[in-house]
């Protein structure tokens, strides 16, 4: 298996499809979607720009809104915002579920043409590792949506090398990467809990290895991206 990566806030023009693309965004639209599917909300649908995804909403019977901004405040008008924490006590069982942010969202809507394409955050990661190796892949490309100009994105690519590591069969120690999380330039943001929208209680759950026994593949449905739970 050959292994991949890019850095979405590197990239300038759209790169060609791929055979397997790995999406992660830890801190925090994938540990959030996560937590979702883990309430049991019915479909998730990562929506690109807050109009858009109000629309959306709009037109779901039933649906939530779940969304931040760049920075990580929460969307103006959703129901939610980005935090894990937040939706861990949402009553959202069998509901669609609308997603908007400006990393993770965006990254998935870059890459859609992929063979397969997964959304991945620690919390899901050993159960991501073996559906890769169960859909015998080729070639997998990490797509790390967290680094900026003023952040490292260790978070993801910690993400990342633990995924390969499980791949490759090495040994991976899970509270290794459970403190790149926790030390990333984001992750310190959490844990310093001066901002009332990053929150430390959305690291605690980021940055829980393996919390999730399901990987997140993206599919298509009626034209749309979705996420949803393997069966």
């Amino acid at each position: 298996m050959k292994f991949s990566r890019l850095f979405l806030n590197r990239l300038q023009d759209l790169p060609e499809a791929h055979d397997t693309v790995v999406v992660i965004d830890t801190l925090r639209s994938f540990t959030t979607a996560a937590v979702a599917l883990g309430r049991g909300a019915h479909t998730i649908y990562p929506v690109e720009g807050i109009v858009a995804a109000q629309g959306l909403a709009a037109q779901l019977a039933g649906a939530v809104s779940v969304g931040a901004i760049a920075g990580g405040d929460p969307a103006p008008g959703f129901d939610y915002g980005n935090s894990p924490a937040e939706l861990e006590r949402a009553d959202i069982a069998g509901l669609p579920v609308v997603l908007s942010t400006a990393a993770g969202v965006r990254g998935l809507q870059r890459f859609n043409g992929a063979r397969r394409l997964y959304a991945a955050s620690l919390v899901c990661a050993r159960a991501t590792a073996a559906a890769i190796r169960a859909d015998r892949t080729r070639a997998v490309c990490f797509v790390i949506t967290g680094e900026w100009v003023d952040r490292d994105g260790d978070e993801d690519i910690a993400c990342a090398d633990y995924i390969e590591a499980l791949l490759c069969g090495r040994d991976a120690i899970a509270g290794e990467f459970a403190r790149r999380v926790r030390a990333s330039d984001f992750g310190r943001r959490f844990a310093a809990g001066t901002s009332p929208n990053l929150l430390p209680a959305d690291l605690e759950i980021a940055a829980d290895v393996d919390r999730f026994a399901f990987a997140m593949p993206g599919s298509r449905d009626d034209g749309r991206l979705v996420i949803r739970r393997p069966r």
